[in-house]
């Protein structure tokens, strides 16, 4: 057994790195740029490359011995717009011309950090243009770029920043932190991601532990009610139920729960998580509404059990129901219950972002609610990070826990 753990650890290997890359993806590439969605589109330059700094996005993608900055965009003189060709005192079209020499005015964004090294490239042609257009300084340097000997025609400009080394790299930078845990700070809260994910993941626990328990045992306990009384009419009135509970909208329950039987009858706490009181009523919404989707699929796999030899003979040797029920059907019923349920294990770190939200319980799904909303992207990643490992690890569970209680699944 534990050999076979072990190996199933190591084949989950490449899965979690493959999380990690989709989550930086997701995150660092297709999302834009967080700085521009945190601080806005009217954030200065400034702003902009120090939160850049902070959080390790001023750096390329994946890696690279230069990456740009802020201080000066790289600008195009055939596409520029007039706020830009004004600012470098071109004309109104055409490439910016230089006459022999005069000296390239850079309107940079802020001062350049007297730290590291900076590579300005300028691209152009004329009898005056040196021989390379890339000029290497410091900080504290002053860039010089000259028409000397003639005219020069500048038709690009760029400015880079160098790196540490090579893989110096938002990739790289974002693995580091993984590993040590460190998610980063919350721009809305202003505290350790790590912290508040600590602090949610209680309540949310409180939440969703009693839902997944009690869930689970009224759903197996209706299912092989149905599968014994298949076909009579307690089967069918329970099926036609189960239908029912699953063409509700979750919102339904909710703004039913809350306000009539809270708010009108005053049987539960409408708000607020003082005391397992205010539990009662979301740990009820929440199993009313997942109770009609478990009921009919554990009713379908213990049906195909009822069906098979190992149930006719039981019932032949004059077996009580709840001995075949429990100690076979259920018994070898459990691989896809099992697996079921490990697959929901992840939720209950998520927990549930409109139960949280409408009772007012500070967990995981609220805290995911308000840092969606306050664009709170540290926060966002490292639960959507957290979940899709918790996902992974309930996989490497669920098959250790099948080869555990079914003999007919090999250890290999």
């Amino acid at each position: 057994m534990g050999r076979f753990v072990a190996r199933r650890l190591l084949q989950a290997l490449p899965t979690v790195a493959g999380v990690v890359l989709v989550t930086f993806v997701l995150f660092n590439v297709v999302g834009g740029s967080p700085a521009a969605l945190v601080l806005g589109q009217n954030a200065g330059a400034r702003a902009l490359e120090e939160f850049d700094a902070a959080r390790g996005y001023a750096k390329p993608l994946f890696c690279g011995n230069w990456t740009k900055t802020r201080a000066l965009e790289p600008v195009d003189f055939a596409t520029a717009a007039p706020g830009v060709r004004a600012a470098w005192g071109a004309g109104e079209s055409g490439p910016l011309r230089l006459e022999a020499g005069q000296e390239l005015a850079i309107p940079f964004a802020f001062p350049l950090p007297a730290a590291g090294r900076w590579r300005l490239t300028v691209v152009g042609e004329g009898p005056g243009f040196p021989p390379d257009g890339k000029i290497v300084f410091h900080g504290a340097e002053k860039p010089v770029f000259r028409a000397a000997g003639g005219p020069v025609v500048v038709r690009r400009v760029k400015l880079e920043k160098a790196t540490r080394h090579f893989f110096d790299s938002q990739l790289v930078d974002y693995a580091g932190r993984v590993l040590r845990l460190d998610f980063g700070t919350s721009t809305s809260l202003n505290q350790p991601v790590w912290s508040l994910l600590k602090a949610g993941l209680g309540p949310s626990l409180a939440l969703t532990t009693p839902i997944l328990v009690v869930e689970l045992a009224v759903s197996l306990a209706l299912a092989l009610l149905c599968a014994y009384r298949r076909g009579s009419w307690l089967d069918r009135g329970l099926v036609a139920v189960c239908v029912a509970l699953m063409s509700v909208n979750y919102l339904v329950w909710i703004v039913f729960g809350q306000y009539v039987l809270a708010y009108r009858l005053g049987w539960f706490p409408v708000w607020g998580f003082e005391s397992w009181r205010n539990l009662l009523l979301p740990v009820g919404i929440g199993v009313a509404t997942g109770l009609g989707t478990n009921v009919r699929f554990y009713r379908t796999i213990l049906l195909e059990e009822m069906h098979k030899d190992y149930v006719r003979t039981a019932f032949a040797k004059g077996l009580r129901a709840e001995q075949v029920l429990f100690k076979h059907v259920l018994k070898n019923a459990l691989g896809p219950v099992i697996v079921n349920v490990a697959l929901a294990l992840p939720y209950l770190y998520t927990g549930s972002l409109l139960l949280e939200s409408f009772f007012g319980i500070p967990g995981l799904g609220y805290l995911s609610l308000n840092a969606i909303h306050s664009a709170d992207v540290d926060v966002v990643r490292a639960i959507v990070l957290v979940g899709a490992l918790l996902f992974t690890a309930a996989n490497v569970l669920a098959d250790v826990a099948l080869a555990w209680v079914d003999p007919r699944v090999k250890l290999a």
